[in-house]
């Protein structure tokens, strides 16, 4: 019966994203990524070659798998890399990966999409991150005894496993050798179904991406320029709401020398036009050096004081540059975007009200490297105490780069695992 139904969804996703591409330009992308795929697979794949597979959903899924794969990549050379995505926001942005030997959008899940995938593909190890559970692809994993990982996992008391209705999902979770969790939580919970000997804590894998990114930061010059040695509030990954209430905010902050940075999580024309007209003194990064050329000597104060980022795959590094992190997402339905990228760099960090279903917003408030808002009035009052207050400014830096520091290692468990299990040396 659940099959049956599980069957119907994907029936009803196929059919939906084909609509949606007559207008959506990420459906699209969905469906011409796939176009001829199996075509496509079979003349790029050799047999004999030894493969490992890495799945992510989508481009932060890629991003905390992203440490485990590299070092995988330098510990077994003679292993290719293939990394599949669900979603062209993961696939469109790192289909260029110099780390990965083959980069392909996943075949949408059916027993015969599945059974063809892997006979094509063929690897001695798969590993998925975070989430994603696919009935046909598990079975066949199973069925052909390949190892299976899965990394840096969260479970919940209201995610499917749990219920009544969830056997389906449960004997997926069957497929896998072995289950990273990041927190001890996620393991009690799946004790109560039955899963303990083949689950382990290993933490959050960001935590070792975002402290290596910040370890070997790379300066962006134009950034550097704009900046001036001036304070700097960095809002990265923001939607309307975040950039309205900045707005708010920023234009009753009457200090000339503190800048704002806006990098928005949509980058899209009309969201870059709309986030114009909201901040109409603003310039783009991609008009930033012809902008900086044109400013009079001796008058620094016209390379002026809000920059909006129109450019993808800058944030990790312009978070740096902030005294000030604001992370955005905190008033949409799914919650905050990446803190852990601006409290590497021993920032503090503020963002909206709805982040309580992430483990390491809470425990980054318990810490006292991050503080959450509701209003624009609190909003205020926060930057003006960051701004004005450097005894408590300083003891939060110290606070977000510490909590970083002290959830490092989940990368090095996970490979000390695969080697003591000779998963790819059988």
């Amino acid at each position: 019966m659940y099959l049956l139904l599980y069957n119907i969804s994907l029936l009803a996703f196929r059919a939906g994203i084909r609509v949606a591409a007559l207008m959506n330009p990420k459906a699209k992308l969905w469906l011409r990524g796939r176009k001829n795929i199996f075509e496509t697979l079979e003349q790029t794949f050799s047999k004999g070659q030894k493969m490992i597979w890495f799945h992510c959903a989508s481009l932060g899924e890629f991003e905390q798998g992203r440490p485990v794969l590299e070092k995988i990549k330098a510990d077994y050379p003679q292993h290719a890399i293939l990394v599949t995505f669900f979603s062209p926001s993961g696939y469109e942005v790192r289909k260029d990966y110099k780390q990965a030997d083959y980069i392909f959008y996943l075949p949408l899940d059916s027993a015969a999409n599945a059974k063809r995938f892997l006979e094509i593909v063929n690897p001695s190890l798969v590993i998925f991150v975070k989430y994603e559970f696919w009935f046909y692809y598990f079975k066949n994993i199973r069925e052909r005894k390949i190892p299976f990982l899965l990394l840096s996992a969260v479970f919940r008391n209201n995610q499917v496993f749990f219920k009544w209705y969830g056997s389906l999902y449960r004997k997926m979770l069957h497929s896998f050798t072995h289950l990273f969790v990041q927190d001890h939580h996620s393991k009690e919970l799946l004790k109560t179904i039955g899963f303990e000997q083949n689950v382990s804590v290993a933490g959050d894998t960001r935590f070792d991406r975002v402290a290596e990114i910040a370890e070997k930061f790379e300066p962006l010059s134009l950034i550097e320029s704009f900046c001036n040695d001036q304070k700097v509030i960095v809002a990265g990954s923001t939607w309307p709401d975040d950039e309205n209430i900045l707005n708010e905010v920023f234009s009753t902050i009457h200090d000339a020398s503190l800048k704002l940075i806006i990098a928005p999580h949509e980058t899209g024309i009309n969201h870059l036009d709309q986030l114009k007209n909201i901040f109409p003194s603003a310039v783009f990064y991609s008009a930033l050096e012809t902008h900086l050329a044109n400013v009079p000597a001796g008058r620094p104060e016209a390379i002026g004081t809000i920059l909006i980022i129109d450019h993808v795959g800058l944030l990790s590094r312009l978070y740096h540059y902030g005294h000030i992190t604001y992370v955005g997402g905190g008033f949409t339905r799914d919650g905050i975007h990446n803190i852990l990228e601006a409290a590497a760099y021993g920032r503090p960090v503020v963002f909206g009200p709805v982040y309580k279903k992430y483990r390491e917003a809470i425990e980054l408030i318990e810490a006292e490297g991050a503080q959450s808002f509701s209003t624009a009035g609190q909003l205020k009052q926060l930057f003006f105490t960051l701004l004005n207050d450097p005894v408590g400014y300083n003891q939060k830096c110290e606070a977000s780069k510490r909590y970083v520091e002290l959830n490092k290692g989940a990368t090095a468990r996970i490979l000390r695992f695969i080697q003591e299990k000779r998963l790819l040396t059988n």
